[in-house]
């Protein structure tokens, strides 16, 4: 069963490992306590053979053994123990106690059965002044195992317990202190899930641990990435309104003027120039939607194989007629093929937008060129003008978003540049500005090449 608390992980890693050593611990205890129980058996089975021996005597020429009560009843412990003994001389006479009790090997202890009874049994010999041949006496003393039994469940019963009370207090002191180790992550918890809490603003937990911190600081690091690009999506959709405002309006005052127009020919030409107007803004909408795909993180990545010679030969032949109509020469110049990897509808609008801006700018006459080659391990891709340039303090910022540079007189919405940039960058790739030998502007894009 998988354990989704963090808190049992922790006091399951704890307190069962501790349980287990315990477990241990308790059988190596059950030894101690058996081991306890037979010395204490055995010194008290030595004592009473002892004070038995001590008793036996010569009188009147005869060995006489007599049991002295406290030999006996040293093994009262409460517990209903029988006591079997007997003494014999040397030659094996049975002076007094239970014939056929078994003996022990001296001078150790050992366990028989003695009528249906277990016995922890123990023999003692001593030597007796004038018993002669007799001497020494040998007595032997069995005791039954209920009081032995008994010390050793009690010995091992006390073991358990303190063991027992080991692993629930240090279960209680985990969970004491898992409760005040997690606290500053219940509070980061409670922080983000607060109702007061409308913004992106840092985290802050105060008391936080070590371990917690970068977790705090990655949280912190991932709300201010969301509000740099919500701050940029805000910017994008104002920009883009103010964008749009106008060729809508235009495109309802050339409708009201065609629909006012009586004269065939007048209205004709209102209604060409409203098809332009069309034209601007789908062009104009169709860039919004390429610059928002090709922002990070608004679609999944893709790592197509992109020939950039064949994507650029496709790009040139669709933007043919609209070079015609503007008396400009577009050609195309290639070395092969030039593979790359990344977003191939990203990477052939980036081709789109660049042809665009340069037959747009580019005077009657005219001529623009696109190149291509691989250079180094890099895809390199030149497109070539001869219109007005760009100035060099104006060249950072033309890659921003609906920048028009100042007295132009081109029509277009300032995303051209900005688009190639996002495509450029997304693909692991760079874009500069520099100018062109015979004037105009040349654009370079260099992007790695895709590996054979």
């Amino acid at each position: 069963m998988k354990i989704n608390s963090l808190r049992l992980q922790l006091l399951a890693w704890v307190v069962l490992p501790l349980a287990g050593l315990a477990t241990i611990n308790l059988w190596t205890s059950h030894g101690s306590a058996l081991a306890t129980a037979n010395l204490v058996t055995d010194r008290m089975l030595l004592g009473s053979a002892r004070t038995i021996a001590e008793q036996v005597a010569m009188t009147d020429g005869v060995l006489d053994a007599t049991i002295p009560p406290a030999a006996i009843e040293m093994f009262d412990t409460g517990d209903r123990d029988s006591v079997y003994y007997h003494v014999k001389t040397a030659r094996g006479r049975l002076l007094t106690g239970y014939p056929n009790l078994p003996e022990a090997l001296t001078p150790s202890s050992t366990e028989a059965t003695y009528r249906d009874h277990r016995l922890r049994l123990l023999t003692f010999s001593q030597g007796v002044v004038g018993a002669g041949k007799d001497s020494p006496i040998s007595v032997t003393v069995g005791v039954t195992l209920a009081g032995h039994d008994a010390m050793v469940r009690r010995l091992w019963f006390g073991a358990f317990a303190q063991q027992l009370a080991l692993v629930a207090i240090a279960g209680l002191f985990v969970l004491l202190g898992l409760h005040r180790g997690l606290a500053p992550l219940i509070r980061l918890r409670d922080a983000v899930r607060s109702p007061n809490r409308s913004d992106l603003d840092p985290v802050e937990v105060p008391g936080a641990q070590s371990e917690i911190r970068p977790l705090i600081e990655a949280l912190n690091a991932y709300m201010a990435r969301v509000r740099a690009q919500m701050a940029s999506q805000r910017r994008f959709v104002a920009n883009a309104a103010h964008q749009l405002r106008t060729p809508l309006a235009l495109l309802s005052t050339q409708a009201s003027y065609a629909l006012r127009e009586t004269v065939p020919d007048a209205r004709h030409e209102a209604l060409v120039a409203l098809q332009a107007s069309s034209g601007r803004l789908a062009r104009l909408a169709e860039q919004l939607l390429t610059l928002s795909r090709a922002e990070p993180g608004s679609r999944r990545p893709r790592a197509d194989r992109v020939d950039l010679t064949e994507a650029a030969r496709q790009v040139l032949e669709t933007h043919a007629p609209i070079a015609v109509s503007r008396n400009v020469d577009l050609g195309l110049e290639e070395a092969g093929p030039a593979p790359v990897i990344g977003d191939g509808t990203m990477l052939r609008e980036m081709i789109v937008n660049l042809v665009d801006n340069a037959l747009r700018y580019s005077s009657s006459g005219g001529s623009v060129t696109v190149r291509l080659a691989a250079v180094d391990g890099e895809a390199v891709l030149t497109v070539t003008d001869d219109g007005p340039g760009i100035p060099v303090e104006e060249r950072d910022h033309v890659f921003e978003r609906f920048y028009r540079i100042a007295g132009s007189t081109e029509e277009g919405s300032g995303l051209g540049l900005a688009i190639v940039r996002e495509v450029v960058e997304n693909a692991g790739g760079r874009v500069t500005l520099r100018d062109g030998a015979a004037g105009g502007l040349v654009v370079d894009v260099r992007l790695p090449l895709a590996s054979s």
